[in-house]
């Protein structure tokens, strides 16, 4: 028996062999005669290539890797099909749309790791994509009645999720208060708006259960969650971000993403290459490689110096052309002269006042990155003072990130509330 899946044919019974077509399932052998069932071709015995034909789906309409079912044809790449329904998440599904909570929360359980990564790059902020992801699930809770099944479970969840964030972006991003710094900073050299962005812990990444994108996708996961790309996102239009991570990151077809944009592949195109070419302008420059033990040598090296108070050495692992944000504060610092500065400012702050910096390695955004917790003279314990990302370039430091993150951040990187203050 046929068991019916998004986006394909009605339940039905075959027999025949079924050889594969571009954007079809893989060649396999089908035993029982179809029977008629409505938007599928008249019913009778298939022997041969399938194509696309009147009443039938387009090939393509799905963009995951197809997963396999009882009785359906083997794995394989059918545009992708990621989140079919099959024969648990059917009964699930059934028992979710009745009321039961928990078969919703088993349902979507697999899904909620990277529909938050997808809101995080929407919006930037760990924070706010911890807010839309919540709105996302409870959507599709109430929504449930009217999943149709025409697209999987994880195509739908995306379309929510997307039009969630377009909508938090339209109603206007929620700036975090500027902090107000102990010190009288030097000037900048420029200030960046960009003030909401958040780093991510690399930790949670592991939780995503299938992280491949689709085969339209132009970037790898790992980069595409960099802060250079994050970055670049933020100074997109929204719904010109929505098609660049749904197509080029999550590997969704054009069509797909028009459907969940409620557009036409024609404005899809458009978006894209408008998309594609501010990213161009902005060229992120990725870490790509990456060298896990080269990273934590230098998050080593750095952490030591800035731990230590020495400038010197701290400014000894910036390239020349390294730059110093620190989100939510607005000021950038280009050049290794104007980071020097801000930070000689800063560590004559904390000679004055007798503070003690801890740096303890973590890891964010596929980047090296240094928990900081600081102390008075007479404490005992340490408290979060924000995480450094740092971004290597050619065997050096290529940029600084330090988020003044809020300390409820610090346990989704698995990292205490204190420390206990060296003595």
């Amino acid at each position: 028996m046929y068991t019916s899946a998004p986006n394909h044919p009605t339940a039905g019974v075959y027999t025949g062999v079924y050889t594969s077509a571009p954007n079809r399932p893989t060649a396999g052998v089908y035993t029982g005669v179809y029977t008629s069932a409505p938007n599928y071709p008249t019913a009778g015995v298939y022997t041969g290539v399938y194509t696309s034909a009147p009443n039938h789906p387009a090939p393509g309409v799905d963009t995951s890797v197809y997963t396999s079912a009882p009785n359906h044809p083997a794995p394989g790449v059918d545009t992708p099909h990621r989140g079919t329904i099959d024969t648990v998440q059917t009964d699930l599904l059934d028992r979710a749309r009745s009321g039961d909570e928990q078969a919703f929360a088993e349902l979507t359980a697999g899904y909620r790791r990277e529909l938050h990564v997808h809101c995080y790059r929407m919006l930037g902020s760990f924070t706010d994509a911890e807010d839309l992801l919540q709105e996302t699930l409870l959507a599709a809770w109430q929504g449930l009645p009217r999943y149709e099944q025409r697209a999987s479970l994880r195509s739908w969840l995306y379309r929510i999720a997307t039009n969630r964030c377009l909508n938090a972006l339209r109603s206007g991003r929620r700036r975090p208060p500027e902090p107000t710094p102990p010190f009288d900073p030097p000037e900048p050299t420029s200030r960046d708006a960009l003030t909401w962005l958040q780093p991510y812990p690399d930790a949670l990444l592991d939780e995503i259960t299938d992280p491949a994108p689709g085969p339209e996708a132009r970037y790898e996961s790992h980069a595409a969650i960099e802060l250079a790309f994050i970055t670049a996102l933020q100074h997109l239009p929204p719904r010109q971000t929505a098609a660049l991570v749904l197509r080029d990151v999550l590997g969704y077809s054009t069509n797909e993403v028009a459907a969940m944009l409620d557009t036409t592949p024609t404005a899809v195109k458009g978006a894209l290459q408008r998309a594609r070419n501010t990213l161009a302008q902005h060229k992120p420059e990725m870490h790509g490689g990456i060298d896990r033990s080269a990273d934590a040598e230098i998050a080593r090296r750095f952490a030591d110096a800035y731990a230590a108070a020495d400038i010197d050495a701290a400014v000894e692992l910036l390239t020349d052309d390294a730059w110093l944000t620190m989100p939510p504060a607005p000021h950038r610092y280009d050049g290794i002269a104007a980071i020097r500065e801000f930070w000689s400012a800063a560590l004559a702050y904390r000679a004055r006042d007798r503070i003690r910096i801890i740096l303890l390695p973590t890891q964010a955004n596929n980047l090296p990155a240094l928990a900081a917790y600081q102390a008075g003279v007479d404490d005992e314990f340490a408290s979060p003072a924000g995480i450094f990302v740092l971004t290597p370039s050619r065997g050096q430091i290529g940029a600084v990130t330090r988020f003044h993150t809020p300390p409820d951040l610090y346990p989704h990187f698995g990292l205490p509330l204190r420390v206990r203050a060296a003595t």
